[in-house]
């Protein structure tokens, strides 16, 4: 059946019940038999029933609650995406809609709880950044079962009930910087891979890709076992030094935004500007890396743009029923010195990197 012609009186014929038991059991109302509202709740998303929630919210005057959980590592990335959102939530105040954010420390750590509280406070719907799998797969289970929109941002849970993923693409990002390295490097030399964790979904399939592609056309280039660094700044510095210390290393890859200890840790073993250095990201520690090339290239995934997209996509499915696609990616954009400016622009006289960076999505 068309999604928006589905009706409370459908659902009941389907299920033969009353139309007020399956207006009960889909707000999750008391003296409904458990098993009756199961069968509700199943039978509502076979047919693909949204309600309109929209007329439901202008005339009992309730807000529209939806709970964002961010990590706060690393920062320089995620209060982007938290910008993206506070901007889309103004845009939208006049609707009744109510952000509340809840930052956890980072993925794979606190990530569970901080979905946890979000679905017990009676949200209407979650953007999250998911972590492990093993961890998420069985709580946006229980989110879509307690009729809880989830949309995912920044990297996916494939395989979930999530209603869809704002992101950049993640396969795109690691070709691209295969491509780049190898070009550097005219194909030869050893190649380190640094990553936040090989269970987060985003950064498996830049390395994958990566990897791929390098295969494919740099035969000759040697990829080194992944450096998983967890999003920590002493682990991704300790790591990445072993490496260097033990390899005659030609190029380094970091798939996240955490390069600032792998700049340091070359630096400190004298490779700083002697190794081909590709990033991701763009904020202001890295411009002046970026300057000298000692960074050959970063590739930006315009946070707060996906922070603003995520949102929007939500609340339109709370709202007006209108289901996202599946996946929404974002095309990477490449950073190098030649077009460093463009970013930065005029506003770079003054000094105020951060406010331009800031500013970035805007320009895009």
């Amino acid at each position: 059946m068309n999604e928006k012609s589905v009706t409370v009186r459908d659902i009941a014929k389907a299920v033969n019940v009353s139309i007020g038991t399956v207006d009960r059991a889909l707000h999750n109302r008391p003296e409904v038999n458990p098993a009756t509202r199961a069968a509700v709740l199943r039978a509502a998303k076979k047919l693909g029933y949204r309600p309109n929630r929209a007329a439901r919210y202008l005339s009992t005057g309730r807000k529209l609650n939806i709970a964002v959980n961010l990590p706060r590592e690393i920062a320089a990335f995620f209060d982007q995406v938290q910008i993206g959102i506070e901007q889309e939530a103004e845009a939208l105040a006049e609707t009744g809609v109510r952000v509340t954010f809840q930052r956890f420390s980072r993925m794979g750590v606190g990530d569970g709880a901080s979905f946890q509280t979000a679905l017990e406070s009676a949200a209407d719907g979650i953007v999250v950044v998911p972590g492990p799998a093993k961890i998420f797969k069985p709580l946006i289970k229980k989110a879509a079962e307690a009729g809880i929109p989830v949309m995912c941002v920044t990297t996916d849970s494939p395989g979930t009930e999530r209603i869809s993923v704002v992101s950049i693409d993640p396969e795109a990002s690691g070709a691209l910087a295969a491509e780049l390295m190898g070009r550097f490097l005219r194909g030869r030399g050893k190649v380190a891979l640094v990553t936040g964790a090989l269970s987060i979904a985003d950064h498996a399939q830049k390395l994958k890709s990566y990897s791929r592609i390098s295969r494919l056309y740099f035969p000759e280039i040697e990829i080194l076992p992944a450096v998983e660094a967890h999003d920590t700044e002493r682990e991704a510095y300790e790591k990445i030094r072993s490496v260097l210390e033990r390899h005659n290393v030609a190029g380094v890859y970091v798939s996240t935004i955490n390069a600032m200890p792998v700049l340091r840790a070359l630096r400190d073993t004298g490779l700083l500007g002697k190794t081909t250095v590709i990033t991701t990201d763009l904020f202001p520690e890295l411009v002046p890396y970026l300057e000298s090339s000692q960074v050959a290239a970063t590739i930006y995934q315009r946070p707060r743009t996906q922070g603003q997209i995520a949102l929007r996509m939500l609340h339109r499915f709370l709202m007006e029923g209108e289901k996202p696609r599946p996946e929404f990616r974002l095309a990477p954009h490449l950073v190098m010195r030649g077009n460093l400016p463009f970013f930065l622009q005029q506003k770079m006289a003054s000094g105020n990197v951060a406010r331009v960076l800031n500013d970035l999505d805007k320009l895009l």
